[in-house]
Parts: C-alpha cells; structure tokens; sequence
C-alpha cells in the first residue's frame, strides 16, 4: 500500500476551498463566463508578480508558446534552438507555427539548456532560443540573453514549471521577450483544468499576443489576422488569483521539502542514488527528481516503502514517434541518460512532516 502518494490533487487545492466556493458561485451568478473583471484582476496581478509590465491569459501553456512565435513572427523558414529534454510542448510548438526544431543537449548539473552549445546550433536561419527552466530550476539566462544579442535572437522562456523562480532580483518569465506559463492542476501556481498565460513587458507584443489569442481581433468581428481562439476562463481566473496569494508560501514549502530530501541523499550512498540539479540554482521544486542507475529497482523499492513515484519525460522528444523520423538519430547523450535515470518523488506541499520523513527514511535506506 502506498501511504504517501505521488501526488494528490484534492489535498493540494483543500486550503483553498471554503475560501472559493462564494467567489465561484459569485463568477456563477455573474453570467460572465469569458473575459471580464476576474481575467483582468489576475492578468493584473501576475504580470506584478513577474515583474512585467503585460500578461496574456490563454487557454493553456502550449498555446502560450505558440501564440508567443508567432507574435514574434516566427515561422516556415526559420529555426528555433530548443533542449533536448523537456516536455514535447516546447517542440509542439516550434512544428505548430511551421518552423523548424534544432535540438541541443541538456547540461548534466541542471537539466536546462546547455548554454555552451548553442553556437554550435546556429545557423543564418535561426530567430529564436526557448530555454526551459525544467522542474522550476532557472536556465543559465545570462548566457542566453548574451547569444541572444549577440546574433539578434528572441528569446522565448517556458517558465511552465518555474512560477516564481527567482534569480537576481528577476523573476522566471521576466528575462526574454516573452516568458509561457502553463497552469496545469498539478503545477506550484495551478488552476482547477487548462489555463496558461504569456508575460512580456513590450506593449506591442502584449497587444499582438492578445489579438493572435482572440480570432485575431481587438474589436468585436474586425479580423486583422488569422488568430486563434485561446482564452482563459474567469472561474480558473478567480482561482489562481486567490492561489496566487500564497505562491512564496507554497515555494517556500517545496523549497523545506526539497532540502530534507537533499540532506537525506547526502547521507546515502551516492553512488546508487543523487539528486538530479546539482547546481546552486534557484528552484522552485515543481518536481524533485532523483538520477539512479537502476530505475525499477529503487521505485520498486519506494512502492514496498509506501512512497510513490513517477517518471517524467521518460522518452525523449526526438525519440517519439511524432518525431523519431527527423530527429531520431540526433546524438543528445546527457538528454537521454537523464531520461533513463529520472524518478520523480513527492513534493506537494500538503506533505505532512511525517509523511516527508518517511520519503527521507526510504530514500536514506535505500
């Protein structure tokens, strides 16, 4: 029997229910149920929280990235730098708007963006870089933006895992010149279903993201382009508004998790088991992911132990079979050990203290 799952959804969003339920009868009664002041409230108060001075709420983070390339003007012809590892949406969204994927590997220390290997990468028709600060630890940013300026790039972050990661006084998302968000249920900053938002602090992006997201129109049956229909719901507005509220709480949470997790690795053997960021990154733990060589057997072991697990991004994207045509054969090493050696522990911040140490124990013992 499994005593402390992987996740737990209900408990996750349980602080915030005697608190919601009069704001969504409220939302109910309203008879607005697209657009209005509780979208605008939320896009408001992120776009503070990031530090920027727009935010685009969409219906959920890969149109986020899509709508982002194509405010940009990316597309058939051009090349988009991308990791290696990371969810496939980050690559959805490059084939979404016709332009073409150009992986490169992941650092060993930090699963994000191998920064030394993006020149390597380019090529006259590269336009843009999407790092992505995988399990809510920030990419190497000021290498990206220094190649980014160097050779005329936009730079596209998917902070879909990272709400709230801080690095040098700036914010995840507030770096290039659009920051994707996803607010998928099981996120640190997550909605009750789909919803995602674009940040950025350029007025004409904002503007054209808006429009790309709305049929291509700002007003009412004016088509200036062929836009999409990509919008979040008031009632996940009015939720992640009042999560919103608590998001240091909840990172600060993760972050005591994470590092009684860490302190038990370090008292193992570290030959079997390690932690899978090992560089002093900021992270906010919308993941904690350990590396060992036998991956069945430690979650075998975990399971017996009454801890659950997960595996994120076992295979690869140029590894699926959506892309294994073009990109199969591309040598990505360090993505695709880490992809045989990733288990994913619980790290939901309703953990109890009992229940985080019996994760602790089992890891130490194994």
């Amino acid at each position: 029997m499994t005593d402390v799952k992987f996740l737990e959804l209900g408990r996750l969003n349980e602080p915030y229910l005697a608190n919601f339920a009069p704001i969504a009868e409220q939302s109910f009664r309203s008879g607005i149920y697209i657009g209005g002041e509780s979208v605008a409230y939320f896009e408001k108060s992120f776009a503070a929280y990031c530090g920027v001075d727009h935010c685009v709420s969409v219906g959920n983070g890969l149109e986020a990235l899509v709508i982002a390339l194509r405010a940009l003007g990316v597309g058939k012809g051009d090349e988009v730098i991308v990791p290696g590892q990371t969810f496939i949406a980050t690559w959805l969204a490059v084939t979404a708007v016709g332009a073409k994927i150009v992986p490169v590997d992941v650092d060993r220390l930090t699963a994000n963006l191998d920064t030394q290997l993006i020149k390597a990468a380019l090529t006259s028709r590269t336009r843009a870089i999407i790092p992505v600060h995988l399990y809510g630890a920030i990419a190497d940013m000021g290498s990206i933006l220094e190649i980014a300026e160097e050779y005329s790039l936009f730079v596209i972050e998917d902070a879909a895992q990272a709400h709230g990661a801080l690095h040098n006084g700036k914010r995840a998302g507030s770096y290039g010149h659009f920051g994707c968000f996803s607010f998928y249920p099981s996120k640190n900053l997550g909605a009750l279903g789909d919803a995602g938002a674009l940040v950025t602090s350029d007025p004409n992006l904002a503007q054209k993201a808006r429009l790309l997201a709305n049929y291509g129109s700002i007003e009412k049956y004016v088509h200036l382009e062929a836009g999409t229909n990509s919008r979040m719901d008031p009632i996940q507005a009015a939720f992640l508004s009042l999560k919103l509220a608590s998001l240091n709480d909840i990172i600060a949470r993760r972050k005591t998790i994470a590092s009684t997790y860490t302190n038990a690795l370090n008292g193992g053997d570290s030959e079997r088991i390690s932690r899978l960021l090992k560089k002093d990154v900021d992270c906010v733990w919308h993941n904690f992911v350990v590396l060992v060589d036998d991956r069945k057997n430690f979650s075998d072991y975990m399971h017996e132990n009454g801890v659950g697990t997960a595996l994120h991004y076992p295979i690869i994207p140029s590894q699926q079979q959506c892309y294994s045509a073009e990109f199969g054969k591309i040598n990505l090493p360090v993505s695709e050990g880490l992809a045989a050696k990733s288990v994913s522990l619980p790290i939901g911040e309703y953990l109890t203290a009992h229940e985080i140490e019996k994760v602790a124990s089992a890891i130490s013992s194994y």
